[in-house]
């Protein structure tokens, strides 16, 4: 049984996520249809600008993602503490970028004098908008329904985009983590889009390599098409990469930058047909100091969806008997 969205994310628990959505069908709705000749390669830009856009509007900061042709992931990191430091006009400032809001907020931004109810009204309506700007669903919302109202506006048509709610996948230790960052990062490799990850477009680590997006072009074209009201956050950069892996508070990614692009090439290398299960004697230094199996390594980072999901619907299902 499908367990409610607010039981699968708490941020008490971890604040990392790996995040997954699919479009209706499986169809290559972002990518070029060989059986129907349409080239929609240009939409898997819409949603890569609008991942790093919202993750400058929201408490969410971004780890790295791929945009797949009929399907993306995102590994991301909640970051409630943001919040916590933004003062209630920069909370109304924030969420006004997004959504039109009710008049009586414009009203408090632009300075005129308000009654009292109309006070209590602004200090409830800051409060919940405080909460969305750090809630993963509401994040999620932003994303997909404008790509989706942009794209069936493009093919003229309605109906659903995405296949359904997007999946969810709590990332609970560094090991996690790591392994399912670069399970994102190798998608297009293993799926013969690209030949390398400096080389695979629309994903996190190609952007971490040798940037090409311009996101101050995007937030103006995002401006003209109405997909934003206006733009006054910092464009926030991509979470950084920690030199020390034992951090008592994790900020960023616990691991060295240089570290994490050894194993992604090592894992790289690895995952082909005639070395199939063969293990290179030269493993990246952090296997060891993570005390990391290589086996276990390449089964979670090459694998790490369906891994990872026998393991949930276990668990699941534990969790579903003890409360029966």
């Amino acid at each position: 049984m499908t367990r409610a969205r607010k039981h699968l994310v708490c941020v008490e628990d971890t604040p990392y996520y790996h995040i997954t959505s699919r479009c209706v069908r499986r169809s290559f709705l972002c990518g070029y249809d060989q059986q129907s000749g349409h080239d929609y390669e240009h939409r898997r830009g819409w949603i890569e600008e609008r991942i790093r856009i919202l993750s400058s509007v929201f408490a969410i900061d971004i780890g790295t993602y791929a945009i797949m042709s009929n399907h993306y992931h995102i590994v991301l990191k909640l970051c409630p503490e943001q919040v916590a430091e933004w003062s209630d006009k920069e909370v109304c400032e924030r969420w006004l970028q997004l959504f039109q809001g009710p008049l009586v907020m414009q009203m408090h931004l632009a300075g005129k004098p308000l009654n009292s109810a109309q006070l209590a009204t602004v200090k409830a309506t800051t409060q919940i908008w405080r909460q969305r700007l750090k809630d993963l669903g509401w994040f999620m919302k932003c994303l997909n329904e404008p790509i989706a109202r942009m794209a069936n506006k493009e093919d003229a048509c309605t109906g659903h985009f995405w296949e359904a709610r997007y999946k969810s996948q709590c990332l609970k230790t560094e090991q996690a983590l790591l392994s399912c960052m670069a399970y994102v990062d190798l998608n297009p490799v293993r799926a013969n889009m690209a030949t390398t990850p400096e080389t695979s477009d629309h994903t996190g680590i190609k952007q971490r390599i040798a940037p090409t997006m311009d996101l101050e072009a995007a937030i103006q074209q995002q401006l003209e098409q109405g997909q934003l009201l206006k733009f006054n956050s910092d464009i926030k950069p991509m979470l950084p990469f920690l030199n020390s892996i034992n951090a008592n508070i994790q900020s960023g990614i616990p691991c060295a930058w240089e570290d994490y692009l050894n194993l992604v090439d090592w894992t790289g290398k690895i995952v082909r047909d005639d070395k199939r299960g063969a293990i290179n004697q030269q493993l990246p230094p952090i296997l060891e100091r993570l005390n990391i199996e290589p086996k276990t390594w390449l089964k979670h980072a090459t694998a790490f969806e369906h891994y990872h999901s026998r393991v949930f619907n276990r668990e699941e299902s534990r969790l579903a008997a003890n409360t029966s």
